[in-house]
């Protein structure tokens, strides 16, 4: 017998943990490296603190995933993201010795990992029909959280010092976990056809999936390597305060935000998909480089907002390319896949850049991220001509056949 579905309450519920758990993940993410280089750090160890958080996810997203699958269950992997999440914020607040940093980043990774439990479940409130909605929503819910968790942090250094994001990161988290509680599942569980191997190595065996995924590599070390890696720490060289990242973190967030909405539903329909993820990466990739060029704060947020912009362009299509020739009983698979390896780019761009700043200062690290970007905007116009005579010549021989029946 079925249990009933969920109500307003259980929906606003999910909401709540939902944003929390962003929150919690990104509440200190603007002042991180800042605050490792007010702990001693160097660049190369910095490098290594960031990227922790995407190493464990390369690890650990895709097995969490099949374990939940095949338990039929989500809500206890919900709320192991939430209490990871909080005990990494505590951790940070132990202070005074990097090893503490690490362990709380690592952590952080963990909590990363559970984030597909969350869409499957949520995804299991709504009618098949309206699947998309369900998505629509949980990226908008994303996105508001991280804003949110963003935006307090600069003011929280400022006002309490270093502690007080971390503490709020961890009060959030925490808030987050006692909410998780009241989530609804039902009591026969949210089925879906764990990830085999043998389809996983069929999936990987299409070509569009391995570009795009390697272009999403690429993308997110782009991101990782500035507004979630090491620009707060080159604002604050520029002379900015620890609450003037606020202002930045708003320059680039909403911007982002705002493109990430425009990008699949106007953009892509109207000029074509390679061509705006194109556009996404040659533009993004010049206003990494500008980083370094810049000579104020004031500009350093110019390049930020369009910084932003851009690279909000990408991120949404490349998630539709990556399951655009893969079966319909395959995509969840391949969608597995994908998120498992774009974690790469959150571990290697702000590990490689850690030991470039090392070796030629702060500024070489995004001329590093400009040219991963221009390789990536490369890549897109070579592999996007081909994906499109590839589509026009059988869209010649689908009309050719129709004709002569």
């Amino acid at each position: 017998m079925k249990t009933a579905g969920p109500t307003r309450f259980h929906h606003a519920i999910f909401v709540l943990v939902t944003l929390f758990y962003w929150a919690s993940l990104y509440t200190y993410v603007p002042i991180l490296s800042p605050y490792l280089e007010h702990l001693g750090a160097s660049y190369s160890f910095a490098g290594l603190v960031l990227g922790s958080y995407g190493l464990v996810q390369i690890v650990l997203r895709l097995p969490l995933g099949i374990a939940s699958d095949r338990m039929k269950v989500r809500k206890p992997y919900i709320m192991l993201g939430m209490l990871t999440t909080t005990i990494s914020c505590v951790l940070f607040t132990l202070g005074g010795h990097l090893g503490w940093t690490l362990a709380g980043r690592i952590i952080s990774g963990i909590g990363a990992s559970t984030w597909a439990a969350y869409t499957v479940l949520y995804a299991s409130y709504f009618r098949q029909e309206q699947a998309t909605r369900a998505m629509s929503l949980i990226s908008l819910l994303t996105a508001s959280g991280q804003l949110i968790g963003m935006s307090i942090s600069g003011y929280l250094v400022k006002q309490w010092g270093w502690g007080a994001t971390f503490w709020a990161g961890g009060v959030i988290g925490l808030t987050g976990l006692l909410l998780s509680l009241w989530i609804h599942e039902p009591k026969e569980g949210v089925s879906r056809e764990p990830i085999r191997m043998k389809d996983l190595l069929q999936v990987m065996k299409e070509p569009l999936l391995l570009k795009v995924s390697l272009l999403s590599i690429l993308a997110h070390s782009v991101l990782f390597i500035t507004m979630f890696g090491f620009t707060p720490s080159h604002a604050l060289t520029l002379g900015a305060s620890q609450l003037d990242l606020t202002y930045l973190v708003f320059a680039f967030m909403i911007p982002h935000a705002i493109s990430n909405y425009l990008s699949g539903r106007v953009l892509a329909p109207r000029f074509g998909a390679w061509t705006i993820v194109l556009i996404g990466f040659v533009c993004s990739a010049a206003c990494t480089a500008a980083i370094s060029m810049v000579s104020s704060f004031s500009m350093l947020v110019v390049t930020q907002m369009f910084n932003g912009l851009f690279q909000g362009l990408h991120f949404p299509l490349l998630l539709t390319l990556v399951i655009q020739k893969i079966r319909q009983d395959k995509r969840a698979t391949a969608m597995g896949f994908y998120q498992a390896v774009y974690a790469v780019g959150m571990f290697a761009g702000p590990f490689l850049a850690g030991w470039i700043n090392e070796w030629g200062g702060l500024k070489s690290g995004f001329y590093f991220a400009g040219i991963l970007g221009f390789i990536a905007a490369g890549l897109t116009v070579i592999w996007g001509s081909k994906e499109r005579k590839a589509e026009a010549r059988a869209s010649k021989l689908q009309s050719g056949t129709t004709a002569s029946m």
